[in-house]
């Protein structure tokens, strides 16, 4: 049953209905709003803003907790939000959050990530939202649990301070496995990003060579008030993100006069 004047909040995740993250996101909202989860029915890490054009597209009903309404589909985190907001809610809600994702979508990861992907499609139906992901790539079952007192501090902040439209909140957690949190730092996107680093592999019977892409960490030198360098301190960044105009106004003005003078073959 629908609370009242609670608001409506659409949970998602790029790695799959069924990953952890996801459940300890829900733990941490449900008592907060009236939630609704809308996520992919397998894992979609790296699909980035992705749409499924090639094959139908499945909704079915998943079991959850407190009869959570539930969903999952065959397709990446924007496809979730697409159908989300035009088949089986009859009204938008009033914030996505997508996460917890496992691995950190601070830096230049932003591209590349579901996780973030997922908000960005709600974005750009002019529906807020917020990404949260965690620093802990490697551990094969990081206790998220630490981080759930910490992710309703940030909904009412957004809740009760409105980002502009075309503005979402890209959230990292430091490592769990530190030895504390030691506080909030609303910053700025730093530089890091995986890369990748192909391995050269022959099919054992026909000896054709394929590759896996592979990916290593590539660090950078980064600004002090970078995501990346609070993170490596202990502390929970936030950086806003303007995804609704891409364009860069200081080339416009800069290259304007000579390309409109360029000839016409």
């Amino acid at each position: 049953m629908k609370k009242k004047n609670l608001p409506t909040i659409l949970i998602t995740n790029d790695d799959g209905i069924r990953a952890p993250g996801i459940k300890h996101l829900w733990n941490a909202v449900k008592k907060m709003a009236n939630i609704v989860i809308i996520a992919p029915s397998n894992e979609q890490s790296c699909v980035s803003l992705s749409l499924t054009i090639r094959h139908p597209l499945l909704i079915e009903k998943f079991d959850w907790p407190e009869n959570t309404p539930t969903w999952s589909v065959n397709g990446t985190p924007a496809d979730c939000i697409k159908l989300a907001l035009n088949v089986i809610l009859d009204n938008p809600p009033d914030l996505v959050i997508s996460g917890i994702n496992q691995g950190s979508n601070a830096g230049r990861n932003v591209l590349y990530s579901g996780t973030v992907a997922g908000v960005i499609e709600g974005i750009m139906h002019d529906v807020p939202g917020i990404a949260f992901s965690c620093y802990d790539y490697y551990d094969p079952s990081p206790n998220f649990s630490i981080v759930e007192k910490y992710i309703p501090l940030v909904i009412n902040h957004v809740l009760e301070q409105p980002l502009p439209l075309g503005t979402f909140l890209n959230v990292n957690f430091p490592s769990i496995n530190a030895p504390e949190i030691q506080g909030f730092k609303m910053t700025t996107q730093g530089k890091e990003l995986w890369m990748e680093d192909p391995e050269e592999r022959s099919h054992p019977s026909s000896k054709i060579s394929y590759y896996w892409l592979g990916a290593k960490l590539l660090q950078c030198e980064e600004a002090e008030d970078s995501d990346i360098m609070w993170l490596r301190k202990g502390y929970i960044t936030a950086v806003p993100i303007q995804v609704s105009d891409l364009t860069d106004h200081a080339q416009v003005l800069e290259r304007r006069h000579e390309f409109n003078k360029l000839a016409l073959s």
